[in-house]
């Protein structure tokens, strides 16, 4: 579906779309004889009334209608129409959002709404709210809410073409073992989640029929171009869900597989020329030189320097005398695994655990805290040889979380003195570079960390708290800078834990797009497109009761989509492609304006995804059942 400018000569054929749709609610005949003036769509006026239709591209049918009327600051939503046998797929959310995304740009502050009584609830679940002074039907009004700064930087105003590289920007680090290279496909399905509003985006996994048409409709987003299953282990697989998309094309049969993602769109010359026809922003999972030849785009020499944890902690050791609230551990190299072992045993002899880490890893891989003898030995097992990195641990031992910080209190973070005891763990800042080195900061964002490994992570209004958040989002600018002057451009984070002493300790830099980026995109797509200040919360790993084919998974999560919204939730299915695994799992968003909701909205996930185990479980014939 795509949203287009009405044409004069299908004036007739709106009409007749618009009467069948009033119709739809039961009105007899003689009502709906009393409405044809008023709701006959003039050819004449269409440009005055700002008249779009949404559009199946596949057949051209005419699906919805809907206008933005009168003059900035103040103006109307005179229609939204939908042809009644799509009622329920996300047209009219979509005509809706693309309202408002035109009353933003031509100045509108406010839009008034006389309702069928039957669209009020579906209004308000969109953000508009009910107001005195309507005639016959009830009014509402609604108010576009401005697009965020860090969003206007991060897309420049436009949709955008999105990359799931993330094992292509892994590698550039260190070579990825099967287990890594599968992780990072299944993970790289969150790169549809890259902006909050894509045009188009390339994956290395093949992707379930109809997860992105479902995508599109929690989110309202119009038609995404699907190219997936580019993995440079499947280099002869390629998919166009789209009516425009390029023709399937594959690299000559004696040519070596590309080595990722990017790389496997210039080895295709069709693919590689309809994206970069689009005219439209590159976003890559992570800048690499295939990404940055595909967009234009390249990085100086050394601007993913502090993608490296010893790198990011020397610049955080520099930084941090600036910052009363903040402290950063001690880290040491060791050359291998026994060097590792003997600094480890003098912290746990001491009474204080230690991290041994190795110089890149995500998500928690390659990170391991070692707090008894006992534990020492399984993990140097898993750890390569060496070098490797040997931190102190900060976030267990006797001192109070208020306990004051040995630095002097300046500057308007506070000290640890202020924080209050509901700081999480875990938590993270993410900001992004703007081509110009303008420093943009997003926010902060609670993560969920089992032991090292990152499972999710909740934004929005009371995520971290207010002290904790200011703290976090001062030294992330400050690092901002920093990596704006070695020449890196694009999206960041820098992840912190809360110490014994109540500070925050910075851990590492991600120069890359995240969990909790993914998080924030979403944030905003959906205080866009219904209103209101959301929590957001990924669950990037939701186990399955069973393993489910890709038929199965979209309709399981289609009736979820159902049962979330029913009690005031959003579902935006994030990783699609691991349900069939032999420890199968899905990734999910779930949006919502209150705590209690989006904490029911993720027992009621996660309820399900264990109930599948039990519904798909042998019967048991041993007492008689037929």
């Amino acid at each position: 579906m795509r949203i287009r400018e009405a044409r004069p000569d299908e004036a007739c054929a709106l009409s007749a779309l618009v009467l069948r749709s009033k119709a739809h609610w039961g009105y007899d005949e003689a009502f709906l004889a009393a409405c044809r003036d008023e709701l006959t769509i003039s050819a004449g006026r269409m440009t005055e009334r700002r008249l779009v239709v949404a559009e199946d591209e596949m057949s051209g049918e005419a699906l919805g209608v809907a206008s933005l009327e009168g003059r900035a600051p103040d103006g109307t939503l005179g229609l939204l129409f939908v042809e009644p046998r799509v009622i329920g797929l996300g047209i009219g959310r979509a005509l809706f959002a693309h309202v408002l995304d035109t009353a933003r740009a031509w100045g509108f502050e406010r839009l008034t709404i006389d309702s069928d009584p039957h669209a009020v609830d579906f209004y308000r679940a969109l953000g508009a709210r009910p107001v005195r002074g309507g005639g016959a039907l009830p009014r509402l009004l609604v108010e576009p809410p401005p697009r965020r700064a860090w969003v206007r930087a991060w897309t420049r105003g436009l949709r955008t073409v999105q990359l799931g590289n993330v094992g292509e920007f892994q590698a550039q680090f260190g070579e990825l073992t099967p287990l890594a290279r599968r992780a990072s496909g299944h993970y790289s399905c969150l790169a549809v989640l890259g902006s909050p509003y894509p045009a188009a985006v390339v994956l290395p996994e093949t992707v379930p029929p109809g997860w992105v048409e479902l995508l599109c409709r929690q989110l309202a987003w119009e038609s995404v171009e699907v190219y997936d299953g580019l993995g440079a282990a499947a280099h002869t697989a390629e998919a166009a869900h789209a009516t425009d998309a390029a023709p399937a094309e594959t690299a000559p049969a004696d040519d070596a597989p590309p080595s990722g993602l990017a790389a496997a769109i210039l080895a295709r010359p069709a693919l590689t020329r309809r994206l970069r026809g689009l005219g439209l922003p590159f976003v890559p999972w992570g800048h690499t030189g295939p990404s940055g030849e595909l967009s234009g785009e390249t990085l100086p020499p050394g601007a993913l320097r502090y993608e490296s944890k010893s790198a990011a902690n020397t610049l955080f050791q520099r930084l941090a005398p600036a910052h009363a609230a903040i402290t950063v551990p001690v880290q040491r190299t060791a050359a291998n695994r026994w060097e590792a072992a003997r600094l480890l045993l003098a912290r746990i002899r001491s009474g204080e655990g230690g991290v041994v880490k190795t110089e890149h890893g995500v998500g928690g891989s390659g990170t391991h805290v070692v707090r008894s003898v006992r534990a020492l030995l399984p993990v140097l097992r898993a750890l390569p040889p060496g070098p490797l990195l040997v931190e102190d641990y900060l976030t267990d031992g006797p001192a109070s979380p208020y306990s004051a910080s040995p630095h002097s209190a300046s500057g308007r973070e506070g000290t640890a003195r202020d924080l209050p005891r509901d700081v999480p763990r875990d938590l993270t800042y993410d900001g992004l570079v703007d081509t110009a080195g303008t420093v943009h900061d997003v926010g902060a964002a609670r993560m969920d960390v089992a032991d090292t490994a990152y499972r999710g992570a909740t934004v929005g209004p009371g995520a971290v708290p207010e002290q904790a958040a200011s703290i976090a989002l001062r030294f992330g600018q400050a690092v901002g800078l920093e990596l704006a002057e070695s020449g890196y451009r694009g999206w960041y984070d820098v992840d912190f834990v809360t110490a014994a002493d109540g500070r925050l300790a910075p851990t590492e830099i991600n120069l890359r797009l995240t969990g909790p980026s993914v998080a924030f995109m979403v944030k905003a797509r959906l205080d866009e497109t219904r209103g209101g200040d959301h929590l957001v919360r990924s669950l990037d790993h939701v186990p399955l009761g069973a393993r489910l084919p890709d038929t199965e998974l979209i309709a399981w999560l289609e009736e979820l989509t159902g049962r979330c919204a029913g009690i005031g939730a959003v579902l935006v299915p994030s990783i699609p492609t691991a349900a069939f695994d032999p420890a199968p799992f899905v990734g999910v968003l779930l949006g919502a304006r209150t705590p209690d909701r989006l904490d029911a909205a993720e027992a009621l996930v996660t309820g399900a995804a264990q109930d599948l185990g039990r519904i798909f479980a042998p019967v048991d014939r041993s007492a008689g059942a037929t």
